[in-house]
C-alpha cells in the first residue's frame, strides 16, 4: 500500500505541475491567478513529488523508507484536509485532495506497526 500512495503522488503531481507551468486557464480555475502564493505551491508539490520518486526509489533498493513515507503522508494528509474548511468543498483541488487524503490515512493505517 506504500507504493500506491506513493505513486499515487506521482501520478497527480506529474500533470499537476504541468497545468500549473502552463499557466492557462485551468490553472487559474484550480489553484486561483498566478501569485507568489501559487509559485510556493509550485515549490511544495515539487519536493512533494521528489521526495516520492525518493522514496520508490528506496522501497526498490530495499531501504528502510517507511517511517519517512508515513511522514511525508501525514503532513500530506493534514494539509489535504485543512483544505476543506479553507477553500470550501466546491473547488475540484479540495475535493481531489479529500480523496487522496483517504488512500494516504489507509496506507498509514496499514504500515503501522
Amino acid at each position: 500500500m506504500l507504493l500506491v500512495s506513493l505513486f499515487l503522488n506521482v501520478l497527480v503531481l506529474v500533470p499537476v505541475l504541468g497545468v500549473l507551468a502552463a499557466n492557462g486557464r485551468a490553472a487559474d480555475y484550480g489553484w486561483g491567478s498566478d501569485t507568489a502564493s501559487r509559485r510556493i505551491l509550485i515549490a511544495i508539490y515539487a519536493a512533494i513529488l521528489a521526495a516520492s520518486l525518493l522514496l520508490i526509489a528506496g522501497v526498490f533498493l530495499n531501504r528502510e523508507v517507511v517511517a519517512w513515507a508515513q511522514a511525508l503522508l501525514g503532513v500530506q494528509i493534514v494539509y489535504k484536509l485543512l483544505t476543506a474548511p479553507l477553500v470550501g468543498l466546491r473547488n475540484p483541488v479540495v475535493l481531489s485532495n479529500l480523496g487522496i487524503a483517504i488512500v494516504h490515512a489507509a496506507t498509514l493505517v496499514l504500515t503501522a506497526s
